[in-house]
């Protein structure tokens, strides 16, 4: 059964739109590279707003360790990595699996 990744990005105020075009222009394609297209990218509209939430899809988790493993082995992604500093205020993490009757499997 697959799984999915889904990362909350808390971003400074008055920033969320600028991560947005910084990442898509430097980040996105290094992701994808490694990790695959993703299933989906979110931002908040209401609730806790200034949040990004993007969603990946694995077949498991040795598949997502060894993605990562690789996407942190290039060197563009390590130096993408401190630059994102300058946006995300905090940086939360959830594995979850589809229920069975879930349209996403």
């Amino acid at each position: 059964m697959a799984i999915f990744e889904i990362r909350t990005y808390t971003i400074k105020p008055g920033l969320l739109q600028d991560y947005l075009k910084f990442y898509h222009q430097e980040g996105f394609e290094i992701h994808c590279r490694y990790l695959g297209p993703s299933v989906g990218w979110f931002y908040t509209e209401v609730g806790a707003l200034n949040q990004i939430m993007m969603m990946w899809r694995y077949e498991s988790h040795a598949e997502r360790e060894q993605r990562r493993e690789k996407l942190y082995a290039d060197p563009d992604w390590l130096a993408f990595i401190p630059k994102t500093g300058a946006y995300i205020e905090k940086m939360e993490n959830k594995i979850v699996k589809p229920a069975f009757f879930s349209p996403m499997q």
